[in-house]
């Protein structure tokens, strides 16, 4: 059966719409106002073999925060959609992420409860970067934290995300995202020897829970 969800949340802040296809190959169609989140959401689809659409707009005239969170909180909905009851999968994954000078480890489980570590030792100085519609502007690298602590609250899952060297902001947050998808895409993957199985001794992992308006 495919694993495909689609979510569409709106508030008065953001509108977002996501469809996850997590046995996908990798493509992405974005329709999103921050361009680095965009690079970002576009590298997520290609090392994690996800196949994502994205359309989204929201107050970036406040700040990014609430696109870049709310987007967190989609895309985690549509990974424990998708999953439904996470029978036969690997559930937990991990990967080790060189990008340059820097290096990322990031580790994934499905377990129904949310949990985040994050290091990134962002310097949290914003850095220019251009929009989808050729301006430049600022992006704010400590809403990253933000992305991954939605991304987990809503897909139910522990995710452990570090970095253990590194000196450039942008290739910090972009292995970090490689990382990630690489994590999840092993965490995600069908167990050919336990197609049949919960991965649990409980018999059960709690799963998608109504996409309700998060705060």
């Amino acid at each position: 059966m495919s694993r495909i969800a689609e979510i569409d949340r709106k508030t008065s802040e953001t509108e977002i719409f996501i469809r996850l296809n997590i046995d996908g190959k990798g493509e992405s169609k974005l329709d999103y106002p921050v361009g680095f989140m965009s690079h970002m959401l576009k590298t997520f689809a290609r090392h994690g073999l996800f196949d994502i659409e994205v359309r989204a707009k929201g107050d970036v005239e406040v700040d990014q925060h609430h696109i870049v969170e709310d987007t967190g909180i989609v895309l985690g909905q549509c990974f424990a959609k998708a999953l439904g009851d996470k029978r036969g999968i690997r559930r937990s994954g991990s990967c080790i992420f060189p990008m340059d000078e820097c290096l990322a480890r990031a580790a994934a489980d499905m377990s129904g409860r949310a949990f985040l570590f994050f290091d990134g030792q962002l310097t949290c100085a914003p850095f220019v970067c251009a929009a989808d519609n050729g301006t430049q502007s600022e992006f704010q690298t400590d809403v990253i934290e933000d992305f991954w602590q939605a991304f987990v609250c809503a897909a139910g899952c522990n995710l452990h995300l570090e970095i253990i060297r590194g000196r450039s902001d942008h290739h910090k947050i972009e292995a970090l995202f490689k990382a990630a998808s690489r994590a999840l895409r092993a965490a995600c993957e069908h167990d050919e020897r336990a197609r049949d199985s919960i991965p649990s001794t409980k018999g059960v992992i709690p799963g998608f829970k109504s996409p309700g308006v998060m705060v």
